[in-house]
């Protein structure tokens, strides 16, 4: 699980999935002490049928759960002696679905609450050195608390405001002495995101005040926070800022003000999300991690002085680069050698390890040309992608944007082979943004669809996604998801008899070949706060799905599968049919998650109350992918407890070609009168019977007749009649609706386009001599065969034929 103040992926759309969503608004307290219990009251709504707390994180366990009322569950949390220190993602599950992620965090110190009135600096609260004081920074409030330390005592002040993940609060921390003399204080330090975190050695025997407040006055009662306070060390950088897998490194801890301080720690051997390193002495433990990273890569330490190419630090990748851009206007080199024929990929972490460095990156041949350079990508730190060009040294040197320097603008640049590499993720979860719970809650005895996100780096192909440690009688469906496809739904199925419970699963992509290995991750990012214009200002990503079985739902939907293809440039009715429970009748929303490419569908479809059945229409593209892809829909309805969403099975969608295609032959006529338009029918392939075909788009009080055709027919001829106030001009957005029915079902084709202008009539010639009488009428002879009907004119023929008859009138 990672944290970042930025927005997350992008990765892709998915849906929000919920069966009868509780919604958990509150956890008070934000936090306890690790080696101890403690009540955490859980409020918002729906929470009646609470069941279990779902852990993303390992240390904590429910040791007793009590429901007070449908909006108040009391849990008592036990928290283990060894659990790791920093924040814990938790949602609330329900016998009927799951609720929102919220954040918990775990403290070494003994937890105080604040007490009011303290927004007095003569009057401070008195603590205790080596608590968590928990409080709450309102508008122009001011807290302040007194402590008292030795001369020579470390005192350290960090307070959790922002990353507790429950409004936009930008906290403010200061050590000051009794003078009102601010020692050290802290707004926005980048080791600890917007948070504050300040350390001082006291200059003498006596008593220090900590201040907290909001950084502008701007507090409200949603500004929570968790100050810790005592003689913990705290160091702002690390060097390394990471190290490889399974290997023990020598730690230089960096920026505390007690002095560095080297430690051997043993890496994990595999791969841990949201890793990091704690400090600690004997006077106690940091109450937040130094980010740290785990890689495949040994590490290099910069070797001073490295401020110019003849003094680089060598290094062979791969390789983990680590170093300090140690003051103003400095730089580091490092040289390697390389052949052609390899691609590295040249990464810096600064910013994502909490350094305040903003790195610059560059690579040039050694004493020769510049080759590269990059400032920010994705992201505030830097990377370069680099084929190399031919057998010789090069050079890479790092330094900060703006030039500036410190003891702890720490880096590491991992120079790596290209290799290809999977990422699988949901949709951000942001209830503020509307998205909903994105989780999987499936009812018993039906179904829930999610979508999944596909980011390939490095390779492409088909994929195959299955999960692992879902829920006992939960069942996953997915179909291959196509090399071109980013995005795809998949299916959780729950038997009906399935016990109503919940589990932290895993998904896994892989390629369909199996002799392709390409390591896969997931992940999903939860937006607790959000900064200006809706920007995510804080979010927590964890690496795991929340699903759980769920009580029976009042309903189920089913798709009616074509028999038919969806064509190119064709529409399509989908039938969606809903299986009430007896009693409900409540409307059920109902829309595709996710549309193959190419093809789109009609939102705001319903099935209406006391019914059973409607339609959604789609349509698909003259360049929609022609594949048989396998869809689902979304319901969506109130039930008796809350919003209930539920999915139907994946159906087969079959999008192909068209049946035949049409050449439209423009008309013109003038108003009142009557033309025809021929259209020319292009067989592509066979279909039974007739098929009907209707000219769409006429103007008003202009009409034709809807014409039949089968396959052996070769145009088709509209005869068309305009009214005297017919609206002249060119009509050139008219098409031809071909319905082939096939297997009982109707294959729409909407094929165009045509144009027909429509003229003014010309005005009478003065002095015109009146048209002569009608003669009268005789017997008609008997008629003669039908000839044939003449072949229509084409539109350069009409125009030479009007062009002419206007000349003639014109010369009289």
């Amino acid at each position: 699980m990672r944290s970042t103040l930025t927005a997350a992926l992008l990765i892709l759309t998915a849906t929000a999935a919920h069966a009868s969503s509780p919604s958990l608004t509150g956890v008070r307290p934000l936090g306890g002490q690790r080696g101890t219990e403690v009540e955490v009251n859980l409020t918002g709504a729906r929470l009646a049928d609470a069941q279990e707390v779902m852990y993303y994180q390992p240390g904590i366990t429910t040791a007793k759960l009590q429901v007070v009322n449908d909006g108040h569950v009391k849990v008592m949390f036990k928290i283990a002696p060894d659990c790791r220190l920093g924040l814990f993602d938790i949602r609330l599950r329900t016998a009927s679905g799951i609720s929102e992620t919220r954040s918990f965090s775990v403290g070494a110190l003994k937890d105080v609450a604040e007490v009011e009135p303290n927004n007095d600096f003569t009057q401070p609260q008195p603590i205790a050195m080596n608590v968590t004081v928990n409080g709450i920074a309102d508008n122009e409030d001011v807290d302040y608390y007194l402590v008292e330390a030795k001369k020579g005592d470390r005192i350290s002040a960090e307070v959790e405001g922002i990353r507790l993940g429950v409004t936009l609060f930008d906290p403010y921390v200061a050590i000051m002495d009794m003078k009102r003399f601010e020692l050290a204080s802290s707004d926005d330090a980048a080791l600890v995101w917007q948070d504050g975190e300040a350390s001082v050695m006291a200059p003498a025997d006596g008593k220090y005040v900590i201040q907290v407040r909001e950084s502008a006055y701007a507090g409200n009662g949603a500004c929570l926070y968790r100050l810790h306070v005592g003689n913990f060390p705290r160091p702002t950088a690390t060097v390394p800022a990471g190290g490889k897998l399974g290997e023990a490194v020598d730690v230089k801890w960096i920026g505390d003000v007690a002095g560095e301080k080297t430690t051997k720690v043993t890496l994990p051997p595999a791969p841990q999300p949201d890793f990091g390193l704690s400090a600690q002495d004997e006077k106690g433990i940091a109450p937040y991690a130094n980010v740290f990273r785990l890689s495949p890569y040994g590490n290099v330490i910069e070797a001073e002085p490295n401020d110019d190419q003849p003094h680089a630090t060598p290094f062979t990748p791969p390789m983990a680069l680590n170093g300090v851009i140690g003051k103003p206007d400095d730089t580091d080199y490092y040289v390697f050698h390389a052949k052609p024929g390899v691609t590295y990929d040249i990464r810096v972490y600064a910013r994502a390890l909490r350094s305040p460095l903003d790195s610059v990156l560059h690579i040039a041949k050694k004493g020769a040309q510049y080759l590269a350079g990059n400032d920010d990508s994705p992201g505030p730190d830097s990377y370069i992608r680099f084929g190399v060009p031919e057998d010789t040294d090069y050079v890479l040197w790092i330094h900060d944007h703006l030039k500036k320097g410190g003891p702890d603008y720490a880096y590491r640049i991992e120079v790596s082979v290209v290799e290809p590499k999977l990422a699988l993720s949901l949709s951000p979860e942001s209830l503020i943004r509307g998205t909903g719970v994105v989780a999987a809650a499936v009812p018993r005895g039906n179904r829930q669809a999610i979508l999944v996100n596909a980011a390939r780096a490095d390779f492409g192909g088909d994929l195959t996604i299955t999960a692992d440690k879902l829920p006992a009688g939960v069942v996953f469906e997915a179909d291959t998801m196509a090399a071109n496809l980013g995005t795809y739904p998949v299916l959780l199925t729950a038997t009906p008899e399935a016990p109503i419970a919940g589990s932290l699963a895993t998904l896994v992509g892989k390629h369909v070949d199996p002799k392709v290995n390409v390591p896969c991750s997931f992940s999903q990012s939860i937006e607790l706060v959000l900064g200006q214009n809706n920007i995510p200002f804080w979010t927590r990503t964890v690496d795991t799905l929340a699903v759980a079985v769920t009580e029976e739902a009042p309903y189920s939907i089913d798709i009616v599968e074509p028999k038919v293809p969806l064509v190119r440039n064709g529409s399509m009715n989908l039938k969606v049919v809903a299986k009430r429970k007896e009693g409900f009748t409540a409307p059920i929303a109902i829309s595709l998650p996710w549309n193959p490419p190419g093809v789109g569908s009609a939102g705001g479809i319903a099935i209406p109350e006391k019914q059973n059945e409607a339609v959604i229409p789609m349509n698909a593209a003259d360049n929609a992918e022609l594949k048989t892809w396998k869809i689902v829909v979304n319901g969506s309805s109130n039930g008796p407890k809350g919003p209930v969403m539920v999915s139907t099975q994946l159906a087969k969608l079959t999008v192909a070609e068209k049946y035949l295609t049409l050449g439209f032959q423009a008309a013109s006529v003038e108003q009142g009168k009557e033309v025809d338009m021929a259209v020319k029918v292009n067989k592509a392939r066979d279909f039974p019977g007739e098929a009907t075909v209707t000219l769409i788009g006429l103007p008003n009080k202009v009409t034709t007749d809807v014409k039949k055709i089968t396959k052996d027919m070769g145009d088709v001829v509209f005869h068309i009649k305009t009214d005297k106030v017919s609206p002249a001009g060119n009509h050139a957005n008219l098409f031809c609706q071909v319905v082939v029915t096939e297997n009982g079902e109707p294959i729409v084709h909407n094929l165009g386009t045509g144009q027909l202008r429509i003229d003014v009539p010309l005005p009478p010639k003065p002095n015109a001599p009146a048209p002569a009488p009608m003669p009268m009428p005789v017997a008609a002879a008997p008629a003669p065969a039908a000839a044939a009907p003449p072949k229509p004119l084409s539109r350069l023929e009409k125009l030479r034929l009007e062009n002419a008859e206007r000349a003639k009138a014109a010369s009289k």
